[in-house]
């Protein structure tokens, strides 16, 4: 809250100041005769005055620049106004939603006939990159039972060209049965160099221990997760694994073949379903090798969740948590095709992860009986 009215505050200065510098016609940071030596009303900057305006997040100080000839009255708050309730939600909320800077200045002229040009909702924006650092540096908790990775894409500016880029995320699942963003990373290839930094960072920030990392079929999980975490367990997507697998199969096969495949994935036990992995084999390996090789190679990550009961089966079985939160990101970023740079993507995915967690208030279902179940398996890590 303190940050949030930190950051305002400099918003409303900085609307202020530009105002002032519209109005005298030069920069704070110019000198009156260097831009119009003719200027017959001389009027310059003269210091500030204090006014308390009230907001949704309380009251604010706030130094209203003043101009020589007493005539600056600044339209964002108004000489006899001192309630700006509102603004700063909505200038952030916008930007969250995924706005243009130039259809914000539209609405905030339209909300309260206050003229912003495009240029100064980003100078808006940019005043919470310091709570994006800090958000993205917080420390974390000790142990995450589950943790949950996968990487979105958008195209954003480098070198005078827009290139694919991937955005990182991670998502825990704390001893809480809460579920939370762990950070979100920006780089522009998938590998495991990549996410080794990744979980290299999630570690320095307190992450001593994860017993469990969900994934999906991505390329380099698997020797990070190893190299940084190795007592950890891996449980790839089985619905990513079913699409990769059988994406060659042909329309008359599918039917067939997913019932036989559902015999394996639906198992009671490990043993069942490699019984039955076996006689899918024996039916289709011939006709759909590679679908056969692809559950074999990677079975080991695969069946992890049969060791474990029905309601931690249900929570790692697939990456369908962090897949709703990438559509999420996906929804609100849907009218940006593109961005200027890797800080402006960051700042965009900071606060639509924010409106997000806000949303997210209660624990995963059953978690009394999963923890119960959990403090059994892993005893002598939750004791650690």
């Amino acid at each position: 809250m303190a940050a949030m009215k930190d950051m305002f505050k400099d918003v409303l200065q900085e609307v202020m100041v530009c105002e002032l510098s519209e109005e005298l016609g030069y920069e704070k940071s110019e000198r009156l005769s260097d831009v119009d030596c003719n200027n017959e009303s001389k009027n310059y900057r003269n210091g500030y005055s204090k006014k308390t305006v009230k907001t949704q997040l309380g009251e604010i100080d706030v130094r209203v620049p003043r101009d020589r000839n007493g005539e600056f009255e600044p339209k964002i708050i108004g000489k006899y106004n001192r309630n700006a309730d509102g603004m700063e939600e909505k200038i952030l909320s916008l930007y969250a939603c995924g706005m243009s800077q130039r259809d914000i200045a539209e609405q905030i002229k339209n909300l309260y006939d206050v003229e912003i040009s495009p240029e100064l909702v980003s100078k808006i924006s940019e005043k919470i990159m310091p709570e994006v650092t800090a958000w993205q540096n917080r420390p974390l908790e000790s142990v995450y039972p589950f943790v949950f990775m996968d990487a979105i894409h958008y195209k954003v500016k480098q070198d005078h060209q827009y290139i694919t880029k991937a955005a990182y995320v991670v998502l825990g699942i704390n001893l809480d049965g809460q579920k939370d963003i762990l950070g979100i990373w920006i780089g522009e290839h998938e590998s495991s160099k990549f996410w080794l930094n990744v979980l290299n960072d999630v570690k320095t920030r307190g992450v001593k221990d994860v017993f469990l990392f969900c994934v999906d079929g991505l390329t380099g999980f698997r020797e990070a997760i190893q190299a940084v975490y190795p007592n950890s367990q891996i449980q790839r997507c089985i619905i990513h694994q079913i699409r990769s697998s059988t994406r060659f199969v042909s329309y008359k096969h599918i039917k067939s073949l997913m019932s036989d495949l559902k015999k394996v994935y639906q198992a009671v036990s490990e043993e069942e379903a490699l019984n039955s992995l076996i006689q899918f084999k024996d039916k289709w390996g011939k006709t759909y090798p590679s679908c056969v090789k692809s559950w074999e190679e990677n079975w080991d990550i695969l069946s992890t969740f049969f060791a474990y009961p029905p309601d931690v089966r249900k929570i790692i079985y697939t990456t369908n948590i962090i897949e709703g939160l990438n559509r999420q990101f996906r929804q609100i970023t849907k009218n940006k095709p593109s961005f200027t740079n890797d800080d402006s993507l960051r700042k965009m995915l900071y606060l639509a992860s924010q409106k997000i967690v806000e949303r997210w208030t209660q624990r995963c279902r059953n978690w009394d009986m999963v923890l119960n179940q959990l403090s059994i398996i892993f005893e002598d890590r939750l004791s650690a």
